[in-house]
């Protein structure tokens, strides 16, 4: 099925949580492109940069692409480990909107902090407990505040961003507290699609594939235009896919009057390319979990592109 997600968002509002960049700044992106009111919210703007932040991404540049795109962009400052910030945001959507369409759960920011390969004993104690707040604490206290104003209207939509899926999670990710961490966001879909289903809610855990963000561009030395230079370096991140995919795969989600199929469970955007059609960037529907699965984990013969 080949949805197209023009103009089928207009109405809507969206918050996205953690909108600086990356993935979170791509479906906010997609979301304007669909015709949504997006409120884009993170703690890097263009007069202060947080300790995980860059100064050449910001909420308000988000808010312009997102505008430009198609949709209204809305950039708001925000710390999702601040409740009383959090409640505000949350006071101001209710106060110019009168409603929550879409709420998707994106604050992360624990790169620095994950220490592979070490004990759960041998690890930084301060930095692992900072990032299970900056990527569980953050996405519970947003949605306290945020759900009763999404059910209000019936037919919300929660989006857990994650890192994998519930299969692939089961392989341990060589760090308790990073494994934990993104293992939350699943849980919490779950819960959530419990609790919202009365509502006509639904909540779903997505994770993008081998993610080409501006972190991991950078940390390969290449530009989005010639991202295939570092597959020298990398062969795997041949399978890897832009921001934008996953965020299609939100936009297509949401513009989907039978998205409570979905509900509860936990995807990659490569698996919903597949239901709804959308394509990255360059044409092509990155399987990232069946190249990991197939190839690099089963050793069945074949190379990324036989998964793009």
């Amino acid at each position: 099925m080949d949805v197209s997600t023009q103009g089928a968002l207009a109405g809507r509002i969206a918050l996205v949580a953690g909108a600086t960049r990356g993935a979170g700044r791509a479906m906010a992106v997609e979301l304007g492109a669909a015709g949504a009111t997006v409120y884009a919210t993170g703690r890097t703007t263009r007069e202060r940069v947080s300790e995980v932040g860059r100064p050449t991404e910001t909420i308000e540049e988000t808010a312009e692409l997102i505008t430009a795109a198609g949709g209204t962009g809305i950039a708001v400052p925000t710390d999702h480990l601040e409740p009383e910030q959090v409640r505000a945001l949350v006071e101001r959507i209710d106060r110019e909107q009168g409603r929550l369409d879409v709420l998707v759960n994106d604050v992360w920011g624990g790169e620095a902090l994950i220490e592979f390969g070490k004990k759960t004993w041998e690890t930084d104690l301060t930095g692992g407990l900072r990032m299970l707040r900056l990527g569980v604490e953050t996405h519970l206290i947003t949605s306290y505040y945020a759900l009763p104003l999404l059910i209000r209207h019936p037919g919300g939509l929660v989006v857990e961003v994650t890192d994998g899926n519930e299969e692939f999670n089961k392989t341990y990710r060589e760090n308790l507290f990073f494994d934990l961490t993104k293992n939350a966001p699943i849980r919490t879909a779950f819960g959530l699609a419990e609790e919202l289903a009365e509502f006509d809610g639904t909540a779903v855990s997505i994770s993008p594939g081998f993610l080409r963000s501006e972190q991991m561009l950078d940390h390969f030395g290449v530009r989005e235009e010639n991202w295939r230079d570092a597959v020298e370096k990398e062969p795997h991140f041949a399978i890897a896919e832009s921001p934008h995919f996953v965020g299609r795969a939100v936009a297509a989600l949401a513009a989907d009057p039978d998205r409570a199929r979905w509900n509860g469970k936990s995807v990659f955007s490569g698996d919903l390319a597949k239901v709804y059609g959308f394509t990255d960037l360059d044409g092509s529907r990155p399987d990232v979990l069946g190249y990991f699965q197939d190839v690099v984990f089963g050793g069945k013969e074949g190379t990324a592109a036989d998964y793009r």
